[in-house]
């Protein structure tokens, strides 16, 4: 039996693959892994990924593998806490066993491993969930930037796409960091017109104008990484209530918000990645297993 866990957000995935006894044979990255905002595209990704591991140890492909292969393997993925997405995206995939969870979870245990503190994972969404004792309490991480993915990339860039097209109205000034950002998406009207179909992963190529930009002064994009400092530090107050414990920042834009709000809480260093969580809880449920 081996042992397969995924890491995957809006932006791309990784895959780890190990002996039953924790050796790790190789890992793999791939493209974007949202599975309820793309759950086809996700399921391609996560797939591709794990053959590139799996092909040459099974001598055969994942995608032709008609019955269970015989891998352990968890899966913390954006949109993982949504039930039905994970019900069928757990259906799909060819493995003996299979636990689909939230990005967020995977990374909690990575994170924490069993110790008490609060996790801000913030990369292209974002997710926070304290550990007190054992229990997981999580907030945000819905799946779906339209929805939550407070301060996360996706969330920043479609903040600042807004406050350019509000600019054009008046509410704002206009300034150089909102006219890159029209230009980028080709003026306001193709803006509007591909905003339905713009995924989150391409909102959030806009978070280093963003950040550039902010570093440099600029009013517009300062009030926007503002907007999202203040929804990281609303949810991690939120999971202070109880009692202090440290901090771990993770994800693409974690060192931001890290440094943003130093000072506030104590903070403390990862002991591993959402990756490490995943394959800590593929160990776990191969011994469930026999």
């Amino acid at each position: 039996m081996y042992l397969l866990g995924v890491d995957g957000g809006g932006t791309g995935c990784r895959v780890r693959l190990a002996a039953a006894d924790g050796t790790v044979l190789g890992e793999a990255s791939g493209g974007p892994a949202n599975i309820v905002s793309n759950p086809e595209q996700a399921r391609a990704n996560i797939l591709a990924a794990a053959d590139t591991l799996l092909a040459p140890v099974l001598g055969q492909s994942v995608m032709d593998a008609e019955a269970p292969l015989p891998v352990c393997a968890v899966l913390g993925v954006a949109g993982g806490g949504v039930p039905a997405a994970a019900d069928a995206l757990r259906e799909r995939l060819p493995f003996t066993t299979v636990r689909v969870v939230n990005d967020g979870i995977a990374a909690i245990r990575g994170a924490l491993r069993g110790g008490d503190g609060i996790l801000a994972a913030i990369g292209t969404g974002s997710i926070f969930a304290v550990q007190r004792q054992g229990v997981v309490r999580q907030v945000g991480g819905w799946g779906f930037y339209v929805m939550g993915d407070e301060g996360g990339g996706s969330w920043l860039g479609r903040h600042a796409v807004l406050r350019a097209l509000k600019a054009i109205d008046g509410f704002y000034l206009i300034t150089p960091f909102l006219r890159d950002i029209l230009e980028h998406g080709g003026g306001a009207q193709a803006i509007v017109r591909n905003a339905p179909s713009t995924r989150p992963d391409e909102f959030a190529a806009l978070v280093p104008l963003i950040l550039t930009a902010a570093r440099a002064g600029d009013p517009a994009a300062e009030a926007v990484l503002a907007a999202g400092v203040a929804e990281v530090r609303a949810a991690i107050a939120l999971l202070q209530q109880g009692g202090e414990v440290p901090v771990v920042f993770l994800g693409g834009l974690g060192p931001t918000y890290s440094t943003a709000l130093a000072g506030e809480w104590p903070q403390a260093e990862p002991l591993g990645s959402a990756l490490d969580g995943a394959m800590w809880m593929a160990s776990e449920d191969l011994a469930a297993h026999g």
